[in-house]
């Protein structure tokens, strides 16, 4: 795998265009105000959510785990006209800071943010999503993929971060259960033959999955 230098990083970052001046904020805002600011998807990854959404203009777009709704953001700028994003944070005390920028960004009429515990939330969804993006609790990554698995579109898309879990995947050392629900959440959709996936080498992992259209 490439390590990227500073350069070459920022190289790239040119590439993706200018950072608006919201999700500038945000991101700043996320850092001085939130616990575990690493969480955020920030700039790069969040050009590429943009960019794979505005791809696919899914009408119905699903995201676990909101976090402070940068990744959001991104996702709902590619929405076909009409069409909305359900979001689920379990973390009640970031609701107002969350609504605040869909509010700046003149997404509220587009987004729910549904807030509580996503498998219990994940249960009033009908879909169907032609969009999933997973970054929720890595321990209830394989109940996530069951169930969004019944809400997905054919040829509908699942994301997923962090799969790589800092290498963790491969250390046969490594018991906890954030790095089993990983490795599960893994070997699941290697072995549904309804799916196709690949992972992206980008920061700590990036799934994506396709269900086939047969399937």
């Amino acid at each position: 795998m490439l390590e990227l230098s500073e350069e070459l990083e920022q190289y790239i970052l040119q590439q993706a265009g200018a950072e608006d001046d919201l999700l500038y904020e945000l991101y700043r805002e996320t850092h001085k105000r939130v616990l575990h600011p690493r969480m955020l998807s920030g700039r790069l990854q969040g050009k590429m959510l943009e960019m794979i959404s505005k791809m696919v203009q899914p009408t119905a777009t699903l995201e676990i785990g909101t976090y402070t709704g940068y990744s959001a953001i991104c996702l709902a700028r590619g929405l076909a006209p009409g069409g909305r994003l359900d979001t689920i944070e379990v973390n009640d005390e970031l609701e107002s800071f969350i609504r605040h920028y869909f509010e700046r960004a003149g997404l509220q009429e587009k987004i729910s943010l549904h807030i509580g515990d996503a498998l219990e939330v994940l249960q009033n969804l009908r879909g169907p999503y032609s969009l999933v993006f997973i970054d929720g609790d890595k321990r209830e990554y394989p109940q996530y993929l069951e169930r969004c698995r019944e809400l997905l579109a054919p040829g509908g898309i699942i994301l997923a971060d962090n799969v790589l879990w800092d290498g963790k995947v491969l250390d046969a050392d490594t018991t906890d259960r954030h790095t089993q629900g990983i490795r599960e959440f893994n070997e699941m959709i290697r072995r549904d033959p309804h799916l196709e996936s690949l992972i992206l080498p980008m920061r700590d992992g990036l799934m994506m999955t396709r269900l086939k259209n047969s399937g």
